[in-house]
């Protein structure tokens, strides 16, 4: 009797734990202005999206709560030779679905981030070839010695290359051509959360991975993700306690969160240089009144519209001080960068009509100027701005934003004559800027960003070198002569060094990395 009566009370007791744990499970809901575009780690290289997708998907090699590059899904690397690279793989980690991660994963990701649609090819450019050592060990095979290869690791997540077979999804999302696969809406990573329900442009879930192979030094079990794409809705959404995370602030906000006993601002420099593009390949630019002619290509035509802008104005009226005024396409924390070529060009709209007349172009022309109004920060109103600084001498700006589901397909299709474009070199090196920014496009990722086809062979030479070189000196040296050849010629329009603005409520603890993500597995919510 004794035992059937403890028989019959276990599945009461099983179900009073289970609504406890579900009752002390932890949401956490964030907002922000954008969404990923997909679920797919190599189809956009866009920090929301690689912010997401990266709470998911890993690398092989991460970076800690201090940005600090610390082993992932290899557990030590070394040099064997100068151009080959050791990389042993952690055992027991498994995808998602179950499967073991492997060498052969790797080499599948390394091909699947090379190939045809990936916009990750600049991480993997450098790599001639894979080789497999046994499942657990690889070897990177350069052409040229290449030592800060792990740095590029970062942003290089593996894929599981049995679930891309088996649902068709080998090659990469790729927006430009309306390519949609699998992995658009799915994920299948080895990473700390999973997903759980996709609705793009509207809500999508994660739930904790139950048997991640690390450690989750934060408590939260679930993460909403909602895009709002309105400012004040989602400063709404943060007041009124529907979100506990939201970014970004917008810059009039900031003081009237911050004031807010609930909740706190969280800010730093950003690793992002906002900056503006030109077509200097095209004979004739798109979408412009002049006929025959590209204006861009003419230096005097770049400089009047760069001494047209008003940065400083803009700093004090756009983004109400919260964003740096910058002279190079890489803001101070970035390894490389030269203090004495950070002075801008003045502001001389005199100077600039005169340059502009001189180019034959006395009464401007008409252009269009393709811009997001959901992926930097108040980058509408900039836009609008450097529009009305055009205007002044007598440049007319058809001013096309969008949102970036457009937008990003559009100008990575090159299918734009102006442009603003955010940079953040995430392995906090210049060469992460000279390569995919600064470069003449070409194989490897070489130039994937530069698109407007800025082309220097000098740059691309010394970029190439900047590469391989060892001697801090001779390195230096040779980034100075890229970055100087570079502003000499106005190859784009470097304007300011954003800033992150994130709010959430005083509960909850954040890790804020420098280049906008956002480490899920860090987070703990407090009572």
């Amino acid at each position: 009797m004794k035992f059937q009566r403890k028989m019959a009370l276990a599945p009461v007791a099983i179900a009073i734990a289970a609504m406890s744990f579900v009752a002390s499970a932890v949401t956490l809901k964030v907002a922000n202005q954008g969404d990923a575009l997909a679920m797919d780690p190599h189809s956009l290289n866009e920090s929301l999206q690689l912010s997401i997708v990266g709470n998911v998907y890993e690398p092989l090699v991460s970076r800690d709560r201090d940005y600090k590059l610390t082993p992932a899904l290899a557990t030590d690397w070394k040099q064997t030779s100068p151009t080959v690279w050791r990389f042993n793989l952690r055992k027991g980690v498994k995808f998602h679905d179950g499967t073991p991660f492997t060498a052969n994963d790797v080499i599948f990701s390394y091909e699947r981030a090379k190939g045809d649609g990936s916009d990750m090819k600049s991480y993997v450019g450098q790599i001639k070839e894979v080789k497999k050592i046994n499942d657990y060990a690889v070897d990177f095979i350069l052409d040229a010695p290449f030592p800060i290869l792990p740095e590029l690791f970062t942003q290089w997540h593996m894929m599981s290359k049995l679930w891309c077979e088996t649902n068709q999804a080998t090659k990469p999302v790729d927006r430009r051509k309306g390519i949609e696969n699998a992995a658009s809406f799915r994920a299948n990573g080895t990473g700390p959360y999973r997903v759980r329900e996709r609705q793009p442009s509207v809500r999508t879930s994660f739930t904790r991975n139950g048997s991640y192979w690390g450690k989750i030094d934060g408590n939260v079990d679930e993460v909403i993700f909602t895009p709002i794409g309105n400012d004040a809705t989602r400063v709404a959404a943060l007041l009124s306690g529907e979100v506990d995370v939201m970014e970004p602030v917008p810059v009039q906000d900031v003081a009237r969160l911050k004031s807010n006993a609930k909740l706190k601002v969280m800010q730093g420099p950003e690793l992002r240089v906002i900056f503006l593009g030109m077509d200097q390949k095209r004979d004739e630019l798109l979408f412009s009144n002049v006929k025959g002619k590209n204006p861009f290509k003419d230096k005097r035509v770049r400089q009047a519209f760069y001494q047209a802008i008003d940065i400083d104005g803009i700093n004090k009226t756009v983004m109400r001080g919260a964003s740096t005024p910058v002279a190079l396409m890489l803001p101070p924390q970035v390894n490389g960068f030269m203090p004495d070529l950070a002075k801008r060009l003045p502001f001389d709209v005199e100077a600039a009509k005169k340059l502009i007349a001189e180019a034959g172009y006395p009464t401007g022309f008409e252009v269009k100027l393709n811009c997001p109004n959901d992926r930097y920060v108040n980058d509408g109103e900039i836009c609008q701005a450097v529009a009305a600084n055009l205007a002044k001498i007598g440049v007319k700006i058809n001013l096309e934003a969008e949102t970036k589901g457009t937008y990003f397909p559009k100008i990575l299709s090159r299918n734009t004559s102006f442009y603003m474009l955010g940079w953040t070199a995430s392995t906090v090196d210049v060469h992460n800027v000279l390569y995919p920014i600064m470069s003449s496009p070409g194989e490897g990722g070489r130039g994937q960003f530069n698109l407007g086809a800025y082309s220097n062979a000098k740059v691309d030479e010394l970029t190439t070198k900047i590469g391989s070189e060892t001697d801090l000196k001779k390195r230096n040296e040779m980034i100075h002569e890229a970055l100087k050849i570079h502003q000499d010629e106005i190859g784009h329009l470097p304007l300011h060094q954003q800033a992150l603005n994130w709010g959430a409520k005083k509960t909850v603890d954040l890790v804020q990395w420098p280049d906008n993500g956002m480490p899920w597995k860090f987070v703990k919510v407090n009572p």
